[in-house]
């Protein structure tokens, strides 16, 4: 392979939160085509606003070399490409490579001699050279590290968070060949300042990013099992948790709903491969199934606050504030704030969902989800299931005024004391 850093032309594709951060720090410095499918999307980007917040109006001017297209014929002209597609689960929670695909058939239709397709969305170990590089081949006609070259650099966005950025953060890097792994680790050490570490392989790449969130996943789970313990027991979870972590090696977890798209996503790809392989994943399953099970279980006990303090369930009204995975964000994906929704509605209860953050065309869209403004007074019942900073700032009088004279308040994740709260997770 004789690319060289100077010659690279980008192209990423997929411009959600993880591809366009990506496609504005190169495009502060080489030319790049920014890509996604979504004319919506790439008008909104070539005015300046960026609906995911996560880039602002100044940064996407400040990337002078970043173009964007929605006509795949616009990339023919680029040697590297960057395929940052989500990679979602099924309803059977399998994986859904089909974004991956169809981002691999776009390329494969302008592949040339000596480009590099390199790939970020979190996969299984194997996915880049198993099931992505045989549609570059079948769509290209061309032969794997012989007429072009694959790589993988798992990414490791955080929506919402001002402090970790992309350039922030340490980059895995990997190729399919000793030079390619060079190149790839060059491309991005020249916008990541925190630096790169080179896997040996693309394999030990996709296996390290899968195991991170698995590891979150797998910590959370055992904070949400010890929760319903300590609830059972009397016990303030969260005072154990203060006290236990005054230890120097306690890990600082909290219990909690668990969505987005890595933590609650990531640990069934691994456990997907690990099935085809004849490995049955006790420990990891185990987690999900816990995690999965939350919003069941804060819906159940929203519904015994109620009946210990005589409110009528059926017909009851409770608003949940906050729809989004985590907060101070407008990020959907995978949220498990839906599944309190759907347990509550199931025990004959009218929800209303109160989110500043979403844009309601999407909760419709997404989830058949409409929002409202909250009425003061309505409630028997509220749901704080999001710590967005506008909650806070309402405080916990202005939050109390939405509900009825009697009415439980159950903050999921502990925005104000306990003592002014009916329940906490």
């Amino acid at each position: 392979m004789q690319l060289r850093l100077e010659d690279a032309r980008i192209a990423v594709i997929g411009l959600g939160y993880v591809g366009l951060p990506l496609a504005v720090e190169f495009g502060k410095k080489r030319p790049v085509i920014g890509f996604d499918i979504s004319a919506a999307r790439i008008e909104a980007l070539r005015v300046g606003h960026d609906s995911t917040l996560e880039v602002s109006a100044e940064d996407l001017k400040g990337a002078a070399q970043l173009t964007y297209a929605s006509d795949p014929q616009a990339l023919g002209d680029c040697n590297t490409y960057i395929v940052t597609v989500p990679t979602p689960i099924d309803a059977h929670k399998r994986p859904d490579l089909t974004p991956l695909i169809r981002a691999s058939e776009t390329i494969g239709g302008v592949l040339k001699r000596g480009d590099v397709v390199i790939y970020e969305s979190t996969v299984y170990p194997g996915a880049t050279e198993e099931d992505c590089v045989p549609v570059l081949e079948r769509t290209s006609g061309l032969i794997h590290n012989v007429d072009f070259f694959a790589g993988y650099s798992p990414e490791r966005i955080n929506p919402g968070d001002k402090l970790h950025r992309l350039t922030t953060i340490t980059k895995v890097t990997s190729g399919s060949t000793p030079e390619v792994a060079d190149y790839v680790d060059a491309l991005y050490a020249s916008i990541v300042t925190a630096g790169t570490h080179k896997a040996p392989s693309i394999r030990v790449a996709e296996a390290a990013k899968v195991i991170e969130n698995t590891q979150r996943d797998l910590n959370i789970a055992l904070m949400n099992e010890l929760a319903i313990i300590f609830n059972k027991l009397g016990i303030d979870t969260d005072a154990v948790l203060q006290a236990a972590g005054t230890k120097w090696n306690f890990l600082p977890f909290r219990p909690g709903l668990v969505g987005g798209h890595c933590i609650g996503v990531d640990p069934y790809y691994l456990t997907h491969k690990a099935e085809a392989i004849g490995h049955h994943p006790q420990v990891i399953l185990a987690g999900r199934r816990i995690n999965d099970g939350m919003g069941a279980y804060v819906a159940g006990q929203m519904v015994k606050a109620m009946l210990r303090h005589s409110l009528t369930v059926s017909g009851a009204r409770v608003l949940v504030m906050g729809l989004t995975f985590k907060e101070n964000c407008p990020d959907l994906r995978n949220t498990r704030v839906v599944d309190v929704i759907t347990e509550l509605r199931d025990y004959g209860i009218r929800v209303d969902v109160h989110d500043p953050w979403v844009d309601a065309a999407e909760a419709r869209a997404e989830y058949g989800l409409e929002l409202c403004a909250p009425e003061p007074g309505a409630y028997d019942g509220i749901v704080l299931a999001v710590a967005h900073r506008d909650f806070r700032d309402l405080g916990i009088g202005a939050i109390r005024a939405l509900g009825r004279n009697r009415h439980i308040l159950y903050d999921l994740k502990r925005v104000f004391v306990r003592h002014e709260t009916d329940l906490q997770l």
